[in-house]
């Protein structure tokens, strides 16, 4: 898979997403990243790419011609007009279900704007998506667009050591993760629950799935409306919820 992100600040994206997981799924070529540096694009001899906003107001807005130069001549290298996601706070907020729609892409445009915002012309011509990662205003697109290739990275297969880790975390089913435990058995008075040492598998299984079940009840009961249950889950659910309403 290959990401391919429009910015004013290559080094910045690069840094952040050459190490760790996503680091070592470039080396193996699993997937690729690329930065392109809109100035570059700027006709400008100050190379210059944005200017004062038509009609009053504070601040600058990003011209559309660097943005749609960069991205026709990304284009005529690769022999296709990729989709093209603009980090927005109008945009539908990004969650694991749109990361798995994304995965599906061979090629994926992050656009990010900086200043007042990216000239509107540019946004009909060449942006196919609009996303947001929350209800609230960052500098620019770059942290945002790392935030959503991380994510849809760990979704191509080979990049995670252990395919099944991304079928399993938070948001599988619309549920949340269940609690984890590791070495030394006991600590600080406080034990690992008995099933998980066991060695009964299919009790383990169980124990985790009503786990996930009672935290997202717990913590983001907005994503039940959605969760996947099978009828003893969801008998399950409603002794939760029953019990919860009475402690309150």
């Amino acid at each position: 898979m290959n990401f391919h992100i429009l910015t004013l600040f290559p080094e910045m994206v690069l840094q952040g997403l050459n190490t760790s997981i996503i680091g070592r799924a470039v080396e193996k070529q699993l997937i690729s990243i690329e930065a392109v540096n809109i100035r570059d694009y700027s006709t400008d001899k100050h190379r210059h790419v944005d200017d004062y906003p038509y009609g009053g107001g504070a601040g600058m807005v990003m011209q559309p011609g660097p943005i749609c130069d960069a991205y026709e001549d990304l284009c005529e290298k690769t022999g296709k007009r990729p989709r093209v996601i603009y980090m927005t706070p109008q945009g539908r907020v990004f969650n694991q279900r749109i990361a798995e729609e994304l995965a599906e892409e061979e090629d994926l445009v992050f656009l990010c704007g900086h200043y007042e915002g990216v000239d509107e012309r540019a946004l009909e011509l060449i942006a196919t998506d609009y996303l947001s990662v929350g209800d609230y205003v960052l500098t620019g697109g770059e942290l945002p667009a790392m935030v959503m290739i991380d994510c849809i990275s760990r979704l191509v297969p080979g990049v995670l050591n252990n395919d099944t880790s991304a079928e399993i975390e938070s948001f599988h089913d619309n549920l949340l993760e269940y609690p984890q435990y590791t070495r030394p058995e006991v600590y600080r008075g406080k034990s690992v629950p008995d099933v998980l040492l066991s060695g009964h598998h299919k009790k383990i299984e169980e124990w985790r799935r009503q786990q996930s079940i009672k935290r997202t009840a717990e913590r983001r009961p907005d994503l039940l409306k959605d969760a996947s249950l099978t009828k003893k889950e969801q008998e399950y659910l409603n002794g939760l919820l029953e019990n919860m309403e009475k402690s309150e």
